[in-house]
């Protein structure tokens, strides 16, 4: 097992060096959404990353035992990937990450409240 190395010695700096990395977050929440999916799948589901990028990731996180590679040698061969029980224990992080996205998202859908207008002071006599 690979974890990133935590210059400080803290379990926290280490799990949270590994999930900040571009694209990480991301792909467990869609592996958490969808379950066991195939690498095209995978890269379509994660609009916008590169098929290196996914790759490093995905490397990255098995190697950290959150992401399981199962391959059947076929032709073409048939690479699913899936939460490992490392990634499993994170699912209740995404689910709350998923539950705060999608409030942000519709606070941002509504207009914007006006902060209530002052009264005018009246002047002394």
């Amino acid at each position: 097992m690979t974890l990133p190395e935590s210059p400080k010695g803290c379990p926290m700096d280490t799990i949270l060096r590994l999930l900040m990395g571009p694209w990480t977050t991301y792909i467990l929440y869609v592996l958490r959404s969808r379950g066991p999916t195939r690498f095209g799948e995978l890269k379509r589901q994660v609009g916008g990353v590169s098929a290196k990028m996914l790759t490093e990731r995905l490397r990255l996180l098995e190697a950290a035992e959150v992401v399981r590679r199962d391959y059947v040698p076929t032709i073409p061969p048939q690479v699913t990937y899936s939460l490992a029980p490392r990634g499993h224990e994170l699912s209740g992080v995404i689910d709350q990450l998923d539950k705060i996205a999608q409030r942000w998202a519709a606070e941002e859908t509504q207009p914007a409240k006006k902060p209530p207008r002052a009264k005018p002071k009246r002047a002394a006599a």
